[in-house]
């Protein structure tokens, strides 16, 4: 696993992805941060953590499309296969190589509202409970996004269909809200949605429940990842 994370770094600076990444989410993160504290006046952290969700739901797919799609592609992908460790070592590396590089970016550009201490009281626990829920959320889309790039030689093919379904699973909080509040079918929206159970974070309360739903939903993807090269090496 630590070879493959080391070889998985090493190819995202060796390369360009990773540079672009961290200079557009640097570049993003400050722009969102003057927009909605300081040019607002505001201490609030909710804005700018809710923006930056947004935002990774399109960037976080740019970073992870290459992750098995190059291998694929590159003809590298049976090395690995024979390899002498094992399939969850393996996509465990990946998925490691590509978190650090986002949780990296987001505990960075976090320190931007240290610079509101001497002007402003700050919430620290709203601030910390933010983070963390940036963080489980980024877990879970750059579990899709390996997911997808494990079925495609196609990195633009990848990029394109965890942004989807990225979307797809932000989508149903935005149908939630559209539905009767007495309709029993809004409780199952919420329950699944990635949007509402991250506003809970942005309000102030460290929901337990959303800690583990996340958990689980980027745990589901990281076992069907191993299941596509599981069939792949043995058929």
């Amino acid at each position: 696993m630590i070879a493959i994370f080391k070889r998985e770094m090493r190819g995202y600076f060796t390369g360009v992805i990773g540079y672009v990444f961290l200079v557009l989410f640097l570049a993003v993160a400050g722009i969102v941060f003057c927009y909605t504290t300081l040019f607002s006046m505001s201490a609030d952290v909710s804005s700018y953590f809710t923006l930056m969700l947004i935002f990774c739901s399109i960037m976080l797919p740019i970073l992870t499309m290459k992750s098995f799609s190059e291998e694929r592609k590159a003809k590298t992908e049976q090395l690995l296969l024979t390899s002498p460790i094992s399939i969850t070592s393996m996509v465990l590396g990946k998925l490691l190589a590509c978190y650090l590089i986002f949780a990296s970016a987001v505990v960075f550009t976090s320190l931007y509202f240290l610079l509101l201490i001497p002007y402003a009281t700050l919430n620290v626990s709203t601030l910390l409970g933010n983070i963390v829920a940036l963080l489980l959320v980024g877990l879970v889309f750059i579990s899709i996004g390996l997911f997808v790039s494990s079925l495609t030689e196609n990195q633009l093919s990848a990029a394109i269909g965890t942004i989807g379904i990225i979307l797809a699973l932000l989508a149903v909080g935005i149908i939630s809200s559209l539905l009767p509040t007495s309709f029993w079918l809004r409780y199952v929206f919420d329950s699944l949605s990635i949007f509402t159970r991250f506003s809970t974070f942005t309000n102030g309360y460290f929901d337990l429940a959303s800690v583990i739903y996340y958990l689980s939903v980027a745990g589901v993807f990281f076992y069907l990842t191993i299941r596509v090269y599981d069939r792949r090496r043995y058929n």
